[in-house]
């Protein structure tokens, strides 16, 4: 059993949408990323996303709203729900999710990582 400091873990992060694994509880894989820009439209039949704005702000796409995250603040996007998220700047988050739940959810392309690697 160790702390982990996410400042010191989001310094070895050097891609943006890019998921690092700092930790695992009960099934559920602890990951952050730093973001910028727009990433796609997925879903995630079976996995709901929980996702916690650190540093920046992001938005929270939904086909019928958007869901503005300012630091500090925090989403789940329930199973099954579309979703896009964007950051106009740099962002830094922390999500939660099932473990092996793909990044791109029922999308597999270029941004879908299949094996996230662990910080």
């Amino acid at each position: 059993m160790t702390k982990v400091n996410l400042s010191q873990k989001f310094n070895l992060v050097d891609e943006f949408w890019s998921p690092r694994i700092v930790g695992e509880l009960n099934g559920q894989a602890v990951k952050i990323a730093k973001i910028k820009g727009q990433f796609i439209w997925h879903s995630h039949e079976n996995e709901d996303e929980f996702f916690l704005v650190v540093k920046g702000a992001m938005v929270i796409r939904l086909r019928e709203r958007d869901v503005t995250l300012n630091e500090g603040e925090f989403f789940v996007v329930p199973r099954g729900v579309e979703h896009k998220p964007v950051a106009e700047k740099e962002a830094h988050i922390v999500m939660f999710e099932p473990t092996g739940t793909l990044n791109t959810g029922d999308v597999n392309n270029e941004r879908t990582i299949e094996k996230v690697k662990r910080i």
